[in-house]
């Protein structure tokens, strides 16, 4: 049976996406900026900062529910974004030490500037189907993807969706890229207001359109958030004064009023319902939820499916949450089989919330199977959390239903052999 999990679109450099967003980086006369558009279609946007610790960098991160860091600066301001592209295949190149992980992400911890960051791509090889841009306080930048790095050589280095590969020849159509090169190939200056001016320039309406722009001030530790197209309203962020407020994850919308149309894309889209419910938990608690729901489920047995749905989404972001806290800011990784993924980490209490969901899901299908995922989820959780035995008991369970094929089979048995 197809289990719908996580109905998030993953937007992240592991796969193709078919976001447009438009990436720059700039130094002139003392001043280092870099910046993007970030094109799209969910509005869920969040913001996290990750306080320093001993063994990684402080740092403010964005990206969607899934916590994928998208665009993100550290204390250093050591800067990076990415744009979609089609045509590379990391499993038709020769990559020698293919970095399969958040490689960007590990940069941002260990790097503060472009030549850390070319001294650890010696021996780590981007091995993703997107293209990103690197930038430091100093000025230098770089553009990679798994077939080359190339470094910026003039005052400016610009990313679309384009392979860069291509730049040599000119043998690409994007208007976006076109229209940055002519003013940045002629500016004598660059400042917030030019920036703003430029990304407003290359920004994008429609389904996929910009949702949100951030400006990045790198030397300063400054970052200019723009939301969905309302380039006269600002967020600023002060990295150094908000990751001394210690490590937290907020919507991005909170800190802007939202127009009529942003509202309007919110209410809409498919995860909206999902969102609701981690918004009541949040109010209310938990408890208050489930019987909420339950009651739903019982007064229109047709509700019932989608109820599930939505609150198995609920259930895998607080999933998310936990292990971003854990991680100081890093993405889950469970689903996507990397060596990594089936790791072992004391979640403490933040997989509370996420076990009783599980339990109620799988209480209410009590007699109805399968139950593959619920199973599979509970054996995580319990595991997570200390509770070994009872964990492999649920992963045995989620083996005898599911088909050798699935995902779910293989990643049970990936966490049963790492018990023994």
């Amino acid at each position: 049976m197809k289990r719908k999990c996580l109905l998030i679109v993953i937007l992240c450099h592991f796969y193709v996406s078919l976001s447009a967003c438009t990436i720059i980086s700039a130094s002139l006369n003392g001043e280092v900026l870099a910046g993007g558009n970030e094109d799209y279609d969910n509005p869920f946007i969040r913001v996290w900062f990750n306080p320093p610790t001993a063994d990684r960098y402080g740092s403010v991160c964005f990206g969607f529910p899934d916590l994928q860091p998208q665009t993100a600066m550290n204390e250093h301001g050591l800067f990076f974004d990415f744009t979609a592209q089609e045509g590379i295949d990391p499993s038709k190149l020769n990559l020698k030490n293919p970095y399969y992980g958040d490689l960007t992400f590990e940069l941002l911890g260990k790097c503060k500037n472009i030549g850390e960051v070319l001294a650890f791509l010696k021996t780590h090889d981007y091995a993703f189907r997107s293209q990103a841009l690197i930038a430091d306080a100093s000025g230098r930048s770089l553009v990679i993807n798994a077939g080359i790095i190339v470094e910026k050589t003039g005052s400016y280095q610009i990313n679309t969706n384009f392979n860069i590969c291509n730049l040599k020849d000119r043998n690409f159509n994007c208007w976006r890229y076109e229209l940055a090169e002519k003013e940045l190939s002629t500016t004598k200056e660059i400042s917030i207001d030019y920036f703003k001016k430029l990304l407003k320039s290359t920004s994008q309406e429609g389904k996929t359109g910009t949702l949100y722009s951030n400006i990045y001030d790198l030397k300063r530790g400054l970052v200019y958030v723009y939301l969905y197209r309302n380039f006269d309203e600002v967020y600023v962020i002060d990295l150094k004064k908000e990751l001394s407020k210690g490590y937290r994850i907020e919507a991005l919308s909170s800190h802007f009023k939202n127009t009529a149309a942003f509202k309007q894309l919110v209410t809409s889209h498919p995860e909206f319902n999902r969102e609701q419910i981690l918004n009541e938990i949040n109010q209310k608690g938990l408890d208050a939820t489930l019987k909420h729901y339950e009651a739903l489920k019982k007064s229109d047995a047709s509700k019932q499916p989608k109820i599930n749905e939505w609150m198995t989404d609920a259930a895998i972001i607080s999933i998310v949450n936990a292990y971003n806290k854990h991680s100081s800011g890093g993405a889950w990784h469970y689903r996507y089989n990397f060596p990594s993924s089936y790791d072992v980490w004391n979640a403490g209490g933040d997989l509370k919330d996420a076990t009783t969901i599980f339990q109620w899901l799988l209480d209410s299908k009590a007699g109805s199977p399968p139950e593959i995922f619920e199973n599979e989820m509970l054996g995580y959780l319990n595991i997570m959390q200390g509770n070994k035995q009872i964990g492999e008991e649920y992963y045995k369970k989620a083996l005898a239903e599911a088909p050798k094929e699935s995902g779910n089979y293989k990643r049970s048995v990936q966490m049963l052999a790492k018990m023994k």
